[in-house]
C-alpha cells in the first residue's frame, strides 16, 4: 500500500491521539461540551490523516470537514455555558446552532480547507470575546490559557494558508498540525481551569 503524504498522515494521527487524551481528561473533569469538541477534533484528524495518507476519498474529506465543524460548535457552546447565563446564554447558544447549520449547508457543495478555517476561526473569535468578558468580570483562570491558544491557532492557520514548507518531507500542513498540537494543549489547560464560578449554577427552588 502506497502512503502518499506520510508526514502529514503521521502529524494528523498524532494530533488525533492528543485530542482524544485531552478529551477524556476534560470528560472526567465534567467539562463535557469541550470534551466533545476534543473528541470531534480527534475524529477529524484521524479522517484527515487517512485521507492524506492512503485513502483520498471524497467522503473521507467530508467526514473531516464536518467533524471540525462539530468541534467548533461544541467549543463555542461550552464557552457560552461557562461564561454567561440567562437570556444571553440562550441567545448565544442559538447563534452557535445557526452558525453550525450555515456551515454544514455551505460545505455540502464546497471542499476548500479555507472554509473550515473560517468557521473554526469565527468560533475561536467568539470564544475569545467570552473569555475576555469572564476575565474582566471575575478574573477567570481559564482565560489566559484559552486566549493564548487562540493566538497560536491563528498563527497555525496563517502558516497553513501561506504554503510555508520547511522541507520537502515537512510541508505547511505538517507544520500546521504541530502548531495546532500546542494550541490544543493550551486549550485543554484552559478547559481544566473552568471552575464552578465560571459555570451556570442551577436556580435554587424554594422549599
Amino acid at each position: 500500500m502506497t502512503i502518499h503524504e506520510p508526514m502529514t498522515m503521521a502529524t494528523d494521527y498524532l494530533l488525533s491521539a492528543a485530542a482524544l487524551v485531552f478529551g477524556i481528561s476534560l470528560w472526567r473533569a465534567s467539562v463535557r461540551p469541550w470534551a466533545l469538541a476534543f473528541f470531534f477534533t480527534a475524529a477529524a484528524s484521524l479522517a484527515g490523516g487517512t485521507y492524506h495518507g492512503f485513502l483520498p476519498e471524497h467522503w473521507l474529506w467530508k467526514t473531516t470537514v464536518y467533524a471540525v465543524g462539530l468541534a467548533s460548535f461544541f467549543l463555542l457552546s461550552g464557552a457560552v455555558v461557562a461564561s454567561v447565563g440567562g437570556v444571553t446564554q440562550r441567545m448565544l447558544l442559538t447563534l452557535a446552532v445557526v452558525k453550525f447549520m450555515a456551515y454544514a449547508s455551505w460545505m455540502i457543495t464546497h471542499d476548500r480547507f479555507v472554509n473550515v478555517i473560517a468557521d473554526y476561526g469565527s468560533a475561536l473569535l467568539l470564544v475569545a470575546i467570552l473569555q475576555i468578558f469572564a476575565w474582566r468580570n471575575r478574573r477567570a483562570p481559564s482565560a489566559p490559557w484559552v486566549l493564548a491558544s487562540i493566538i497560536v491557532s491563528i498563527l497555525g492557520a496563517l502558516v497553513q494558508q501561506s504554503g510555508l514548507t520547511l522541507h520537502r518531507h515537512f510541508n505547511y500542513n505538517d507544520l500546521y498540525h504541530v502548531i495546532q498540537l500546542v494550541a490544543l494543549w493550551m486549550l485543554w489547560r484552559g478547559g481544566r481551569l473552568f471552575t464552578m464560578s465560571e459555570t451556570v449554577r442551577p436556580t435554587s427552588r424554594p422549599t
